[in-house]
């Protein structure tokens, strides 16, 4: 049924087909990633095009009723598509029927939701179809009744009931039955929480499996693994897809690869000037490099398209949180929530909006709800610590940095604030251990260095605070940058009594001239220089053979070797 990627022609045969059965059970995300797949593909001549799909008698027999509640059920009156299809005999029929009933009580959910509600409440209201649907559904599953379509309906059923392990089980058969339905493969990826559950589902070894294999990767933040797929994909025949490109951009996002991910990003919009998915995630970049114009203008783009999109509300929020319009941001995400309670950026964005205000209570609720939503959202968890430090309690926030970190082993920020967490707790150790990991997997804002070297002080090792010194230092200098917090003064000052302690003088006074390039050093590197020249002219008065002292035993160590400034220019 599925074929593997030697045979372009044959992968767009089954997404046309796939694409008209979809179109029929009103599946309109699974029709267009299929299409925007097929798209990305050569065209087919007349005579290779599939032949459409086989004819049963059931099927004859429905036909009129299927036109009817089909109509019924695109203009969304979805009970009264049921109606006409309750004694309907055919698989799409039925399919149609227990689909119809399912999105009448998720559109009642959301009506009395909207009405009755603020966002932080949305838990409150259920679908009221979902137990009588599994009670049905699962008699036809037991009875080995369902096909592709249905295993999937009721895979969502399940999901939706709490019954996530029944549900993994339920959308694995699914993408046995019908491996090219996308839908069930993206409802599994939001079901997986680690590579180990990933790695024990037996999926259908098809073509498809590649897509969900890197999606699933971009989410449990693999990124390395998921950038050789989507790059194996394109090299296969799929480098026109928009859907690819917009999914590479995501994961260079979350690897902070800031310059690609926007260069990406604006291929896609030249591509697809009217595209709305994603442009929260490019909205996010934008925000993080405080690129006020270009935010500003892809807001104003947006509202022209659609601006009652959950994407759309997300943009305009960053846009008035970079201006500090902090209520006004806020209003905007819960705007979003509104229009889906289940989008997860929002709660996250909400969170650290009233971090802002200072509403700690607030931040703190939306963010427990966007770990509802997505308990891999390392940003919810990262953002509960935050809240928890504010409020003075490490012990709280030492598990939030935890949970952060485990979901990103490789992200400095995590391991500073675990850092900081455990130094609050006066567990030294573990607090050196995370800061100097922090600076090994690439220090993001180059603070851990000095964190660590400031805790070595506080310690009295003042050898290894040196060396920390020296190293951020170079750091310091090598990136080129200036960076608006960089301490390189607090490091100077302290290696210079640092050498002048350990009778270093040359070193000592280097870092004392250093010193008085800065305003808040510049006293004390003069103090020091001046002592520098009262012990040398003390030394030459008083003894002739100056190095003799110097060579015997009574000098600490020199663990640290003396700092090179001279190829660095601050």
């Amino acid at each position: 049924l599925c074929s593997e990627f030697g045979d372009l022609v044959q992968i767009k045969k089954q997404l046309i087909t796939v694409i008209s059965l979809c179109k029929e059970r009103g599946l309109v995300h699974s029709v267009k990633w299929a299409s925007e797949l097929a798209f990305a593909l050569d065209p087919l001549p007349k005579n290779e095009l599939p032949p459409s799909a086989t004819f049963t008698e059931e099927d004859a027999q429905d036909l009129d009723v299927l036109g009817l509640a089909k109509s019924y059920f695109d203009l969304k009156e979805y009970d009264r598509a049921a109606y006409f299809l309750r004694g309907c005999r055919s698989q799409k029929a039925y399919f149609l029927y227990m689909y119809s009933r399912y999105l009448s009580g998720e559109k009642k959910k959301d009506d009395e939701t909207v009405d009755s509600l603020g966002p932080l409440e949305k838990g409150q209201v259920r679908n009221e179809a979902l137990r009588e649907l599994r009670v049905e559904l699962s008699k036809k599953h037991s009875a080995g009744e369902l096909e592709g379509f249905t295993l999937y309906l009721y895979g969502v059923v399940l999901r939706k009931l709490d019954l996530l392990k029944e549900a993994v089980e339920v959308f694995v058969e699914a993408t046995h039955a019908l491996p090219l339905h996308w839908g069930a493969w993206l409802e599994l990826c939001n079901l997986i929480t680690n590579i180990d559950m990933l790695k024990s589902l037996s999926l259908p070894d098809c073509w498809i499996r590649d897509f969900f294999m890197a999606h699933m990767y971009t989410e449990l933040q693999m990124i390395k693994e998921a950038l050789q797929k989507y790059q194996s994909l394109i090299e296969s025949g799929f480098s026109k897809s928009t859907y690819i490109i917009s999914q590479i951009a995501v994961a260079y996002h979350n690897i902070r690869d800031i310059d690609q991910a926007l260069a990406l990003f604006n291929e896609l919009r030249e591509q697809d000037p009217f595209r709305i998915e994603n442009m929260d995630t490019f909205s996010n970049l934008l925000y993080v490099r405080s690129m006020k114009p270009e935010l500003s203008y892809l807001a104003h783009n947006l509202v022209e398209i659609d601006k009652y999109r959950v994407e759309t509300c997300c943009v305009i929020g960053n846009y008035y949180s970079l201006r500090s319009q902090h209520e006004k941001a806020a209003l905007y995400f819960q705007r979003a929530l509104k229009l889906n309670p289940r989008c997860l950026g929002a709660w996250t964005l909400m969170g650290h909006e009233y971090m802002e205000m200072k509403n700690t209570s607030a931040a703190i609720q939306a963010y427990r709800h966007a770990i509802e939503v997505n308990k891999r959202d390392y940003r919810a968890w990262y953002g509960l610590g935050q809240t928890y430090e504010i409020l003075k309690m490490p012990f709280y926030c030492l598990y939030y940095y935890r949970k952060a970190h485990q979901l990103r082993p490789n992200d400095s920020r995590m391991l500073v604030a675990l850092g900081e967490s455990y130094e609050k707790l006066s567990q030294h150790v573990e607090a050196k251990k995370c800061y100097w990991r922090a600076y090994s997997v690439g220090d993001v804002e180059r603070m851990a260095l000095l964190k660590l070297a400031k805790l070595h002080e506080q310690l009295n090792e003042s050898d290894d605070a040196a060396q920390c010194y020296i190293i951020y230092i170079q750091d310091i200098f090598s990136c080129g940058e200036q960076l608006e917090h960089a301490e390189v003064s607090t490091a100077l000052r302290y290696l210079g009594q640092y050498y002048f302690k350990n009778k270093l003088y040359d070193e000592a006074s280097l870092c004392a001239q250093r010193c008085c390039d800065y305003n808040d050093a510049r006293e004390e590197g003069k103090a020091l220089l001046r002592q520098i020249s009262q012990v040398r002219d003390h030394m030459e008065a008083s003894s002739t053979d100056l190095f003799g002292p110097l060579s015997s035993n009574n000098t600490p160590v020199r663990r640290v070797s003396p700092l090179d400034l001279s190829s660095f220019s601050p």
